[in-house]
């Protein structure tokens, strides 16, 4: 059986593309720089029967070198099958079921037929069915596609980057033990070891007697809880009561399970818990579940978090808003998911345990949006509470903040729903009906076609859009676009403009004049002066933006990896939105990693623009290394330009 930490190492050289220190894998897996080295001679032992090799680069780090991929995943499967074998059990819930169906399907050579899965796990083809709509989902995230062939089965599909930054995720799972070390060393402190080990296993062993499926950081968020209201309670501190005890949550499993919880610890460790206790812990074990499942709303959780933590969210959300323009404000799932992190957040700084984030860089590079979003979300947070939220902190409330992304985009992707109105007859609003499901496929769908005089009889609820080859004189709650009966190209645009939603485009953003190619700068702080020097000569700029950029850089670096940073000012001040591109001969150090590409962003004082296509750009640049490289190589401002619009047209 391989050992632990070769998994861990092997995980993190997956998913890297840039060399990984010893030091980082070090911090890893909480061993010394030393103790990396010898196992990395082990591990290169083991892999060069494999096609595959760990190469040692001077001043940089490991670097995992695949010959053969298809030899290489064997190696893999041959793991997880001695893994299964150790664990003597068949996947049983969803969520076992879903990480077992990734696995097979990425460490597959070929096809694997549906019915062989459902076989190899005892479950019906209705109950796998279920399963691969969340897989695809997954993959999706991931940039892959769950390709399916009449009498083959699925596979897994996408370039092999892809292919193995999900396998970094879902191979090799990190444990919740691993979760437990990382908070081991921060707590010891404030209890005796002993007795924060006898809670986190009374929580871990009660989730898995009741089937339950908590990520790292819930556990972690509840664990942390409750370490610090032993605490309180045993220093005589008292907790006030909630107002309500919402019958609807004692009717979930999880209320069961919290009480079972708190009895355990209060056996084991001598302690009373206040009744309360049970509520807090049963929302942590429902995580966003009744909001998700609209069984609750964002009224409903005045009872359940307390009004400091629920104003909190709602403010720093606000802000988030005022900044950044991502439209997540009124998500329910992130209020209930940030109001719930804050308290154990919060408690962790004002008891000084600075909890480090193992996922940290895998989250700025993957959401970089979402990490601006958390940076704006500690600044705020420091200013509502005087608690200083760190870099680790930040990339928490970063993961909260990219799923509600991901759901705003999901949402987006539906089809916009449509009535058409025409005065020429039944006919023509057929015909225009039609030529718009030709033209825009999946991406509209009308619902009803109908003459003006019976349109006040239609019910506008699930309608986004009237589409009308006549004037309408009354005001409607929908917006109206202005069609020709005979669809010409200028209709075709505006429609495709209301679809995409976008009001700007990434070309407006994008200036030859504001593009530098290759400067021969050694310093981070070179290329910082050299860039606000040219926009304030240009007049875009004030004496006052070179500090906006440091104000920044204090909070954390904004290298993203992949060669790329993107320094910005926190607060904007003023009068444009842009990109200003500078490539380097040499890439430089930005905080611990390499930067060859900065896109430096300006984001105009009080902007109402939708910036999503702008957004889009940058995540995309920092997520494909191909890109990077085509802009570097760029001997010309217009190329790259050219360069990053053609990258966004593929995505």
């Amino acid at each position: 059986m391989i050992n632990p930490r070769f998994k861990e190492m092997l995980r993190e050289l997956i998913a890297a593309d840039l060399p990984v220190t010893s030091d980082y894998l070090a911090r890893v897996n909480n061993v010394s720089p030393r103790t990396i080295r010898a196992d990395m001679k082990l591990l290169n032992q083991q892999l060069s029967n494999h096609d595959a090799a760990i190469v040692s680069i001077r001043g940089k780090g490991y670097r995992l070198v695949i010959y053969d991929n298809e030899r290489f995943r064997h190696y893999l499967q041959m793991m997880m099958d001695n893994d299964e074998e150790g664990s003597g059990t068949l996947p049983d819930t969803p969520e076992e079921r879903i990480v077992f169906i990734i696995r097979k399907l990425l460490l597959a050579e070929g096809y694997i037929k549906i019915d062989d899965l459902a076989d190899f796990m005892h479950v019906s083809k209705s109950t796998l069915q279920n399963d691969l709509k969340e897989v695809k989902r997954i993959f999706t995230n991931y940039g892959l596609t769950l390709a399916k062939r009449p009498n083959h089965g699925l596979k897994a599909t996408g370039s092999e980057m892809k292919l193995r930054f999900c396998l970094a995720e879902y191979l090799f799972d990190r444990t919740k033990e691993t979760a437990a070390m990382i908070l081991t060393s921060q707590l010891s402190d404030l209890i005796e070891a002993d007795k924060f080990q006898t809670i986190w296993k009374i929580i871990l062993e009660r989730i898995k007697q009741n089937g339950l499926t908590l990520s790292d950081i819930a556990i972690n968020n509840l664990f942390i809880h409750l370490v610090i209201a032993y605490k309180r309670v045993k220093s005589g501190h008292h907790v006030m009561l909630y107002q309500d005890e919402s019958r609807e949550m004692k009717k979930q499993k999880e209320f069961q399970v919290a009480c079972d919880m708190i009895q355990d610890i209060e056996g084991q460790l001598q302690v009373t818990f206040p009744d309360v206790e049970v509520i807090y812990i049963t929302l942590h074990l429902l995580g966003t579940k009744m909001v998700a499942s609209h069984q609750m709303k964002v009224e409903d959780l005045s009872p359940l978090i307390e009004d400091e933590y629920l104003r909190l969210t709602k403010q720093v959300l606000k802000e988030i808003e005022n900044k950044l323009k991502l439209d997540i404000s009124e998500d329910e799932e992130l209020i209930m998911a940030i109001g719930l992190h804050l308290k154990p957040a919060i408690n962790r700084f004002r008891y000084g345990m600075n909890i480090r984030n193992p996922l940290l860089q895998d989250i700025k590079k993957t959401y970089p949006m979402a990490f601006e979003a958390g940076v704006v979300a500690g600044l705020a947070l420091e200013k509502l509470t005087n608690v200083t939220i760190d870099e680790n902190e930040i990339g928490y409330l970063a993961l909260h903040i990219g799923a509600a992304i991901e759901r705003r985009n999901l949402k987006s992707d539906k089809p916009k729903r449509a009535i058409v109105v025409c005065a020429s007859g039944a006919g023509s609003a057929q015909m225009i009906k039609y030529k718009l499901k030709s033209r825009f496929s999946d991406k509209i769908e009308v619902i009803k076609t109908t003459e003006y005089y019976k349109l006040a009889q239609c019910s506008l609820d699930a309608v986004d859009v009237i589409i009308s080859s006549i004037p309408i004189q009354e005001e409607l709650p929908v917006p109206i676009i202005y069609v020709n009966t005979i669809l010409n190209d200028h209709d075709f645009s505006k429609i495709d403009h209301f679809i995409t939603d976008r009001r700007t485009t990434v070309s407006e953003y994008l200036s030859n004049d504001l593009i530098f190619i290759h400067q021969p700068l050694n310093r981070k702080e070179s290329v910082l002066a050299f860039l606000s020097s040219e926009l304030k000569g240009r007049g875009l700029v004030g004496d006052d933006f070179l500090d906006g950029l440091y104000e920044r850089e204090k909070v954390a670096p904004t290298a993203y990896g992949n060669l790329v940073a993107i320094p910005h000012p926190i607060t904007p001040k003023w009068h444009e939105t842009f990109v200003s591109i500078c490539t380097l001969e040499k890439p430089v150090m930005w905080g611990d990693k390499p930067v060859q590409l900065v896109c430096l962003l300006n984001v105009k004082k009080e902007s109402t623009e939708d910036l999503e296509a702008l957004y889009g750009l940058l995540t995309k640049i920092v997520e494909s290394p191909d890109l990077v490289q085509e802009c570097l190589k760029c001997k010309k401002e217009k190329d790259v330009i050219e360069v990053l619009l053609k990258g966004i047209q593929a995505s």
